[in-house]
């Protein structure tokens, strides 16, 4: 068993742990495997372990990582999520080759997605990534416009609308991430009794998906206790 394998099989663990915990159903809550930087091979080995959703952060990089692996046989049931900063000349990119945009924050992103994404493709799926912290170094809009843009993407052809997504801030003080995650829980709750299609809270990476499960993620973005540390260029 490679060491990717015996990763997952930690990191599911984990998540079934923190799933009773907080008295949830584990089945409810789906584990996105952050390949950002990971060499195709890396994503095979997951993959062969069992693993089908994949998050990439930079366009360029996962789009030639997508179609190399749609060129061979066995891979067409990865479900692949953008969840970097999306710049707009980018945009025709992602709508071409995602299933799932998580980090969607300004209008001008929804309307080139919404235009660029090819007919023969099911709709878009997509969430509102919010700043939750208010970090001026974040992504994301404010929690204010979050009920603006939702209604731009409910109202758009070829995007349908999920959920919210959000990178806490990275502290060790328990209580701030708490209350930062019971603001994301709580905006997540209106925004799903407004839209019956949304049903995603992505919220929590490595260090902090126990605590995002407590609060009601439904998706955890884990990569380094995966695929090992990252080597950015």
């Amino acid at each position: 068993m490679s060491q990717i394998s015996q990763q997952l099989i930690q990191v599911r663990k984990r998540i079934q742990l923190a799933a009773d915990s907080a008295g949830r159903d584990p089945n409810l809550i789906r584990l996105l495997a952050v390949s950002k930087t990971k060499p195709l091979a890396a994503i095979q080995d997951a993959y062969d372990a069992g693993q089908r959703c994949f998050g990439e952060s930079y366009a360029q990089e996962a789009c030639t990582k997508i179609d190399s692996l749609r060129d061979q046989t066995g891979y067409a049931d990865i479900e692949w999520h953008f969840i970097g900063p999306l710049q707009s000349n980018k945009s025709k990119q992602v709508a071409e080759h995602f299933d799932w945009v998580q980090s969607i924050d300004r209008d001008k992103l929804i309307e080139r997605l919404s235009r660029q994404r090819p007919a023969q493709l099911a709709p878009l799926n997509i969430c509102l990534q919010i700043n939750i912290s208010g970090e001026s170094s974040k992504s994301g809009t404010s929690e204010q416009e979050i009920f603006r843009l939702a209604q731009l993407v409910n109202q758009s052809e070829r995007l349908v609308l999920r959920g919210l997504m959000a990178i806490p801030q990275h502290t060790q003080d328990h209580d701030i991430l708490a209350q930062q995650m019971l603001r994301m829980q709580a905006l997540f709750t209106r925004l799903a009794q407004q839209y019956p299609t949304v049903d995603t809270l992505s919220m929590g990476m490595t260090e902090d998906l126990d605590l995002a499960i407590l609060h009601g993620s439904t998706i955890v973005r884990v990569g380094t206790a995966i695929f090992g540390a990252r080597d950015y260029p």
